[in-house]
């Protein structure tokens, strides 16, 4: 009884503390209109994040002047409010457990209320009467602090964003006994930014006990959204998702250069526990829970603490897929400012001392800024002998004497090590061809480990600057049991995961510029494929010049210029003869220069692959006045673009920058692919400039004519360009 007694003592003094915290927190007032009265994508917004207690002292809510989501925090917490107030949009229509975690083979619930009778919708008064489990995870109290950065970039590179995130951090502990005898405490942690409708949430468990536990999965978010259709009939994957919000983890990967298709988190489902809703089969896709499809399948040894994967939710206001992407795109530019980083290389084909350093000599020359000896080079990181580590060593110092970033290409995945370390098909046991490249080898094994020990080593001891990981780790699950740097089948993909993640944020936090054809841009990589297909580069240049073009307009939607890149085979690539090629580079100049100018005038860098960029002082000067070029109005350049038309080879096509925070508001870069000068009257939509009722507009540097905007913010203007050629026009 006297332990009883006890018990309930500390039960009450935590809650008194967790109540007297609260009490500390600025009230948000609702009386008046919340709405945002400016655009977020336009507009910076004056409210900063913050942590508030709603006017009755229940809620704990999270706010920016663009979103606000709030939790009810007795009897245990619960998410009961999530608002877009751009445009007043609940994504909430019922209660659920704030997390899932499967410990010890069974599933236990973070959070939670419970109760709800009607899940089409949930009203204020309904609260109050929603009961806790007590078979679930408990509030024990709360922390709110400034946002800590992920990953811990300095900004350098001509980062058009040099400023790491900032906002506020709201954590929420719990506890419970995990079996009889595993004392566990679970943290869960909402990041909510200025400037943008973003809640990035993650999850930490510390392990408080004597005894090993087992993580089988963790389901970081679990929201009941609003349905985006009425079907009577239909299954999940037949019916569209909530347009509302935009999901993105930082666990993706499958080479396919496109968040959407790399994601491996995002699951949408149907909620049997919604039966009002239309469908007849209850299978509206109007559940999202978030988490690894693999599972983790980790020991959690005592004093240690796992971290969850990292889910970023955006709101979106539209069904736009300009203004979607624009928002998409502010993301990464406000959680991952290093993507903004936008470094001109070229690929050197050579390793030879001596055309290494001619190479050096003609970035310098031209304004380059960065040279990658590439595939077929002949650079080897994974040797660190002293001979083949002090070679590279003394080309680093000449580069950096001419003031020119180095570094170089390695392979890790498609191809094949050894029996022993190549990943372990789960159905025959052996290491047959059932990785997404055939053979590869597992990042577990004993020559993975080495490998990344071996690509440090190099990069530390050379002193590269640029690193180009070609095949990181793809997600190949492997059923080893041997291999040191997992378990089994279970945790093989987590832990392979975790340690190509490590590597990649070991370079960016040491100043490494990264490039990998695959999606780890919230870890800490740079740049990935703009999305192409390799064996186009042995097309004719005049139709490599029209598929750029399309590849440009295409992979600009959802990524900022400065994350993808191209490819322009200076010599031979995949074939195609001369033809297909640049060199010799002085008699394909017309050719070499529109590919230059309209990658630069995109703002992407593309794969420069050859053995030199000039062969001529012509060749030379033309390289120089377009380097120039693009340097003068970088800032615009590397900004966001509109996509005006896309490339068919029959009339012009052209994409516009937009910036309203610089002088330069816009830039527009319009082709003509027919063989006669045409004139053509063209929309300008500027509405994304930031400008109002008239707009300066000049043509190619000339002098500005005032052009006035229409009711929609567009401009309207005729614009003659030269037969087979461009022009690019200035607003401001």
């Amino acid at each position: 009884m006297k332990k009883l007694f006890t018990i309930l003592l500390l039960v009450q003094a935590v809650f008194c503390n967790a109540q007297n915290k609260i009490s500390q927190l600025p009230v948000l007032r609702q009386g008046g209109d919340l709405l945002s009265k400016t655009d977020w994508l336009v507009n910076k917004t004056a409210v900063r994040a913050g942590v508030y207690q709603s006017e009755d002292g229940k809620d704990i809510i999270l706010y920016n002047g663009i979103l606000k989501r709030s939790f009810r925090i007795q009897p245990n917490v619960a998410c009961v409010d999530f608002v877009n107030l751009s445009n007043g949009e609940q994504m909430l229509r019922a209660v659920k457990p704030e997390a899932r975690i499967i410990i010890n083979s069974k599933p236990v619930n973070v959070g939670g209320l419970y109760g709800q009778k009607q899940n089409a919708y949930l009203l204020k008064e309904w609260i109050n009467d929603l009961k806790a489990s007590e078979q679930d995870f408990r509030y024990q109290g709360f922390d709110v602090s400034s946002i800590q950065p992920y990953v811990k970039w300095k900004a350098h590179l001509g980062a058009s964003n040099k400023q790491l995130p900032t906002g506020k951090t709201l954590t929420f502990i719990y506890s419970k006994k995990s079996s009889g005898q595993n004392d566990l405490i679970v943290k869960v942690n909402y990041e909510i930014y200025d400037g943008i409708p973003l809640i990035c949430k993650w999850l930490s468990i510390e392990n408080h006990d004597k005894e090993s536990v087992h993580l089988g999965q963790v389901v970081n978010e679990i929201l009941a959204t609003p349905e985006e259709e009425s079907a009577v009939v239909g299954k999940v994957d037949q019916m569209k998702k909530p347009h509302g919000i935009y999901v993105e983890s930082n666990y993706a990967f499958n080479n396919a250069m496109k968040a959407d298709l790399s994601d491996q988190t995002t699951h949408w489902k149907a909620d049997s526990t919604y039966t009002s809703q239309v469908n007849y089969d209850l299978s509206t896709p109007c559940l999202l829970e978030v988490y690894p499809a693999s599972g983790i399948g980790i020991e959690l040894k005592p004093g240690e603490t796992f971290k969850s994967i990292r889910t970023n939710e955006l709101l979106l206001d539209s069904y736009d897929r300009e203004r979607n992407g624009l928002a998409q795109r502010k993301m990464y530019r406000t959680i991952a400012p290093w993507t903004t980083e936008n470094p001109i290389f070229m690929h050197l084909v050579s390793s030879d001392p001596e055309k290494v350093k001619t190479c050096i000599d003609q970035c310098a020359a031209t304004g380059y800024e960065g040279l990658i000896l590439s595939f077929g080079s002949g650079l080897n990181m994974e040797d660190t002998s002293a001979v083949n580590v002090v070679k590279f060593k003394q080309l680093v110092n000449y580069a950096h004497q001419k003031g020119i970033l180095i570094g170089g290409y390695s392979l890790f995945s498609s191809r094949r090590i050894s029996d022993e370390d190549d990943v372990i098909d789960p159905k025959t046991g052996k290491p047959d061809l059932n990785a997404m490249f055939g053979h590869a080898p597992c990042l577990g094994s004993k020559w993975g480990l080495s490998y990344l020990a071996h690509i440090k080593y190099f990069i530390s001891h050379a002193g590269f600057d640029i690193f180009e990981n070609d095949g990181p780790y793809p997600g190949d699950v492997c059923s080893s049991t041997t291999h040191p740097g997992h378990k089994s089948l279970e945790d093989s993909q987590w832990r392979q995961m975790e340690l190509q993640k490590e590597l990649y944020r070991w370079l960016n936090e040491r100043g490494v510029y990264v490039n990998a054809p695959d999606w780890y841009f919230l870890d800490g990589t740079n740049k990935t494929g703009l999305g192409y297909r390799e064996v186009n580069f042995s097309l004719p240049r005049d139709q490599q010049i029209i598929l750029n073009r399309q590849n440009i307009f295409d992979g600009t939607w959802e990524k900022i210029p400065s994350m993808g890149w191209g490819f322009v085979p200076l010599s031979e690539y995949q074939g195609g003869g001369a033809a297909a090629t640049l060199e010799p580079l002085s008699a394909h100049l017309d050719a070499y220069e529109k590919l230059m100018v309209q990658y630069y005038g995109s703002g992407i860098q593309a794969c420069y692959r050859g053995p030199r960029l000039y062969d001529t002082e012509k060749t030379k000067e033309l390289v120089v006045h377009t380097i120039s070029w693009y340097k003068k109005h970088r800032d615009i350049l590397n900004s966001d673009i509109i996509h005006l038309r896309r490339a068919d080879g029959r009339d012009w096509d052209g994409i516009m920058h937009v910036n309203p925070q610089l002088k330069e508001k816009g830039f527009v870069m319009l082709y003509n692919p027919l063989k006669y000068k045409i004139e053509r009257q063209v929309q300008l939509p500027l509405y994304y400039t930031g400008i109002k009722s008239s707009a300066r507009i000049s043509v190619e540097g000339g002098v500005p004519k005032t052009y006035q905007l229409d009711k929609d913010d567009k401009a309207n203007l005729n614009i003659t360009i030269p037969a087979d050629d461009y022009v690019w026009l200035i607003i401001e």
